[in-house]
């Protein structure tokens, strides 16, 4: 069911477009005082556009999207959509939970991802508003992709007059289960669009002494110091240029398709990443109190359709996925099971601001 907006709401809502099978899906717009607008389906929670200002005032989109609603649930780049109920891997597609080995959906090769083919990317969530922020909720059933108890998930976004896109994560379950949030919007701050869009000029610091080396199927293998890698990105670095150099995690990956240790023992929001455009002057910054966060380089993003009947080219634009560790029901258990009586949050904030 949708919930449409009252007649004094701060929200607009508008139809999208049907889905192959009759689906209606529609777009809640957000807006704050810079004139930023940001447009929301039901449709995978999805964050389909972000019009934001340049130095000069100009407004482009700094979010990758498709052109049609159908485009987000045939795709396979999981495009601005909310993914879970694990976002990541799962070595094997399976797990051991209390001493019950469970097996859940494999749709990368022999592992889990994303939460299967039919994860929260491709569910129709209900929509309501609170205090001018767009609050989503979906049940996700006992034994969907395998995963076990009900699980009734709730993201929150809301737009500041700052800037700021916050988006505010709670589930809760009947019984045990793994539970992993994230969002995969695909940032390119240069507003360019199609085959023009590339990340390889823009600048990159991400606070973390520690990254997950991975194996072959990008699973992770283990933590390791950043200290003399190209994967220290403790100051700002060019992209294009750390792509371009040589090393054997960056063979395996086509590119970043790595978790970098944020925080053990995360409490507090802060300030973990930087992302700057220096053609616009447009600056993104993410604050989270996740563990971790996984920067993705888009090495996959060649010939995956874009707006305007275009097509994407490899590294179009890269994502910024906060949350917990991948492979972590296998790593870390109890980080990763949510209980009975316990609540799942995770707060992240996108801020987007020129200099």
């Amino acid at each position: 069911m949708i919930a449409r907006m009252t007649a004094h709401s701060s929200i607009d809502m508008r139809a999208w477009g049907a889905l192959s099978d009759g689906t209606q899906t529609h777009l809640y717009t957000l807006r704050n005082a810079q004139g930023m607008r940001i447009d929301i389906s039901d449709l995978g929670a999805t964050l389909v556009s972000w019009l934001a200002p340049d130095r000069t005032g100009r407004f482009a989109d700094v979010l990758l999207g498709y052109d049609s609603p159908d485009q987000y649930v045939s795709g396979s780049a999981f495009m601005g959509a909310i993914v879970g109920r694990w976002a990541n891997r799962i070595r094997d597609a399976r797990f051991v939970l209390d001493g019950i080995v469970h097996e859940v959906e494999r749709n990368e090769g022999a592992n889990h991802l994303h939460g299967g083919s039919a994860g929260f990317h491709r569910q129709m969530w209900r929509v309501q508003e609170a205090d001018g922020a767009l609050v989503m909720t979906l049940p996700s059933p006992s034994g969907a992709a395998g995963f076990p108890g009900n699980l009734d998930v709730t993201v929150r976004y809301a737009l500041a007059d700052d800037g700021t896109l916050s988006i505010d994560y709670e589930a809760r379950t009947d019984a045990p289960t793994p539970v992993n949030l994230t969002n995969h919007a695909y940032f390119n701050l240069s507003g360019k669009a199609g085959e023009e869009a590339s990340i390889r000029d823009h600048r990159i610091a991400i606070a973390a002494n520690e990254y997950f080396t991975i194996d072959a199927t990008s699973i992770p293998i283990a933590r390791d110091d950043v200290t003399n890698s190209v994967f220290d990105l403790r100051t700002p670095r060019t992209i294009g240029a750390r792509l371009d150099a040589s090393h054997e995690q960056l063979a395996l990956a086509g590119g970043f398709d790595h978790c970098y240790v944020i925080d053990d023992e995360a409490e507090e929001r802060r300030p973990v990443a930087v992302l700057f455009d220096p053609s616009t002057g447009r600056e993104l910054t993410v604050a989270t109190d996740a563990r971790g966060l996984q920067f993705y380089s888009g090495n996959h993003l060649e010939g995956v359709p874009a707006r305007g009947g275009s097509r994407y080219r490899r590294h179009a634009g890269l994502c910024l996925e906060a949350g917990g560790f991948p492979n972590g029901i296998n790593m870390n258990g109890a980080h990763a099971v949510l209980r009975p009586g316990e609540v799942y949050r995770q707060r992240t904030r996108y801020t987007l601001q020129v200099r």
